[in-house]
């Protein structure tokens, strides 16, 4: 029986998001406060009483989820005792700092410069996402494969929820051929470009760079990364995933399938909303998912 710990990723944002740790937490109001130093604005103000609009801003989004998240597990104190740990996309890097293979600080930075870099890309290229419910996996690929422009499988979320990733014209097409095919649903997402595909090649360069000259300590426990989905603790070969992640598929129904063969018996979401949950409820059978 082992305790896996797990982090969301982008999307799971919301106006007044770790609030409640700020007024009730020294350690959270001084991380925070850290936070705010570190990034040259007040992110608080965002996340704690801003708008919708304002939390979708990509410098904010991911830095704010990623700060709920892993001041959410500080606060947990000694009650956070993972066996392992996983983070979906954006969410590899909390789980990182929460593992001790990064630092808060560090992990901060370079959530942000990773925001700034995925900002840049989309903007060089208009592209975007669907999420394709209620297909085989395998006809999904093909359907991608067929497709003259960009479109790539992006997150194997659960089994029938595979999210793709592409070119404007490419997701369209695709899209159109899916429903085709037999899926449920073909919807387009309302994001702001194509993570997780080959257009995000420039800000895989970029954070490449960032990446290889941080300091990566052993974490003190493995941590399943969404490149591979295996289980790695090496913090070399840790840092070749996490760049690889940027233009490669999250592999989160294969990870949370892998977690669960080495033991895994209980998940712990540790940030905003409850995603992840529902995810892992619909890969595991005979798990226990709670949140944090």
């Amino acid at each position: 029986m082992k305790h896996a710990y797990v982090f969301p990723g982008q999307g799971a944002q919301f106006v007044g998001m770790g609030k409640d740790l700020y007024e009730n937490s020294p350690l959270a109001k001084e991380l925070f406060e850290k936070a705010n130093e570190i990034l040259g604005f007040r992110i608080t103000d965002r996340m704690f009483a801003g708008t919708d609009e304002d939390l979708r801003q990509t410098k904010v989004t991911q830095p704010a989820i990623f700060l709920h998240s892993v001041i959410l597990a500080a606060t947990l104190g000694e009650k956070f005792k993972p066996d392992m740990v996983a983070g979906h996309s954006l969410g590899e890097f909390s789980a990182l700092v929460a593992n001790k293979a990064l630092s808060f600080e560090d992990g901060l930075v370079l959530v942000s410069k990773r925001a700034m870099a995925m900002q840049k890309a989309c903007e060089k290229e208009p592209s975007t996402m669907a999420a394709i419910i209620g297909l085989d996996d395998a006809i999904a690929e093909e359907i991608c494969k067929s497709i003259e422009e960009v479109v790539v499988p992006a997150n194997y979320n659960s089994p029938g929820q595979l999210v793709i990733s592409g070119s404007m014209k490419g997701i369209e097409i695709a899209c159109e051929k899916l429903k085709a095919a037999g899926a449920r649903r073909a919807l387009p997402l309302k994001v702001g470009g194509a993570f997780h595909s080959p257009l995000m090649e420039p800000a895989r360069v970029e954070l490449a760079e960032a990446i290889h000259s941080t300091q990566f300590h052993t974490p003190v426990c493995p941590v399943y990364q969404n490149a591979t989905a295996t289980c790695v603790s090496d913090p070399e070969q840790i840092k070749v995933n996490l760049v690889a992640q940027l233009t490669a598929p999250v592999l989160w129904t294969q990870l949370v399938r892998n977690m669960i063969a080495d033991g895994a018996t209980l998940f712990t979401e540790v940030g905003p909303g409850n995603v992840l949950q529902g995810l892992i409820g619909k890969i595991g059978q005979n798990v226990t998912v709670e949140g944090a």
